[in-house]
């Protein structure tokens, strides 16, 4: 899969950085429709991190100075980035409308 969008965001980290990423699927849900399930968060261009805690948020949260409801957004925990290094990761979530999105985020690390 190649025609996949790709987050504008692009955090930058440190190495060891431990990292709580969170994605925010407001804008593409319709009305009344929830993202569900355990959303699938792999790396794309190294096998340098580990992905954990990947889930739907359950309860609000603030991402980028806007309040996102539960079931709005995507979150997981990203270690072991190396320096100097560039990574893809490929966010895919199923909606309770039986829809499903697939994000690319890449993140830099200094």
């Amino acid at each position: 899969m190649t025609d996949v969008i790709t987050l504008d965001e692009v955090p930058e980290l440190s190495e060891g950085d431990i990292e709580i990423v969170s994605i925010d699927f407001w804008k593409i849900l319709d009305a009344g429709e929830l993202l569900t399930g355990t959303p699938t968060v792999a790396e794309q261009t190294t096998s340098d991190l580990t992905i954990t805690n990947k889930a739907v948020n359950t309860a609000s949260l603030e991402i980028k100075n806007r309040s996102v409801a539960v079931g709005e957004a995507v979150q997981f925990k990203i270690t072991g980035q190396q320096s100097d290094s560039t990574y893809r990761v490929r966010v895919t979530v199923s909606s309770t409308a039986g829809r499903k999105f697939i994000r690319d985020i890449t993140f830099t690390v200094a």
